[in-house]
């Protein structure tokens, strides 16, 4: 049996203390900086994909306002080619007959603005429709949109909505918006 000497047992102590002075100095965490900088890269991610979502939120109300607006002209023509003319002044909700919603029904219901804000209808002698939205997107350019507005005010009246003026606008074929 080999029994090893005193300086074999100090060789032993010493690597032990070494390799336990090794684990407690070691690095186990992340510096200040390194936490900084990861939370301002997630807050930048963040920040990009919020305005991505307030803008796809956009988007899809204007969709929605410019599909509402082409049902209720389909509506109009129905009604135009029923009676000769278009309704004076504003539609009826529901959109029915002159004679009543038993003739015939056009719109059930009327649809209404995402964020509440009426449709502007105008026609003043029944021989032609105009009917506007607002739009939010400021880079929509598609058929119907005027950026610069066509000259009415969308936001109920008050002038303090989102959507004034009114920049996306439908009307009957012999006329335009």
């Amino acid at each position: 049996m080999n029994i090893g000497t005193p300086q074999d047992d100090r060789k032993c102590e010493t690597r032990n203390y070494m390799s336990q002075k090794k684990y407690l100095t070691s690095k186990k965490g992340f510096t200040l900086i390194e936490l900084l900088i990861v939370l301002s890269i997630i807050g930048i991610l963040a920040a990009l994909g919020f305005s991505s979502y307030v803008n796809s939120v956009k988007a899809g109300r204007d969709a929605r306002r410019k599909t509402d607006l082409q049902t209720i002209q389909k509506g109009l023509e129905t009604y135009y080619q029923d009676v000769g003319s278009y309704p004076i002044g504003s539609i009826p909700n529901p959109f029915c007959h002159p004679s009543g919603c038993a003739s015939a029904q056009y719109l059930p219901l009327l649809p209404s603005d995402p964020s509440n804000i009426p449709y502007v209808y105008d026609s003043s002698d029944g021989s032609y429709y105009k009917l506007y939205s607002c739009i939010e997107n400021p880079n929509d350019n598609g058929p119907g949109v005027n950026q610069d507005g066509y000259g009415l005010d969308c936001s109920g009246g008050g002038g303090g909505g989102r959507c004034n003026p009114c920049r996306f606008g439908i009307s009957s074929t012999n006329t335009t918006p």
